[in-house]
């Protein structure tokens, strides 16, 4: 069975792309200020997460002719912001939920 590719958008377009409804749901949710403080943090960190990538790819790319994913140090010190933005957002709601029981 054949993959579906999109032929005419090139992947890096279509990432670039996908960071504009990103940014609009972290306006949304600052604006709101109804998530919390440290859960948010978590939801910019990832934008740190996709800073620190990009550059690791092309590093990747032009010092090791190969993608990230096959430098397992490189790839590793980028995952590091991603997994430490999970761990915002999964505290900052734990807060919440620890808050609400505790109301009970």
């Amino acid at each position: 069975m054949e993959s579906f590719t999109l032929s005419f958008v090139s992947k890096e377009t279509l990432f670039a792309f996908s960071l504009f409804p990103y940014l609009g749901f972290l306006w949304f949710l600052t604006r709101s200020q109804k998530v919390p403080k440290i859960a948010l943090m978590g939801f910019y960190l990832l934008l740190l997460f996709v800073a620190i990538t990009i550059p690791a790819g092309i590093y990747a790319e032009t010092h090791y002719q190969t993608s990230l994913a096959n430098v397992d140090w490189l790839h590793g010190s980028a995952e590091f912001f991603l997994t430490l933005s999970n761990i915002f957002v999964v505290l900052g709601f734990r807060q919440v939920v620890i808050e609400k029981e505790n109301q009970k």
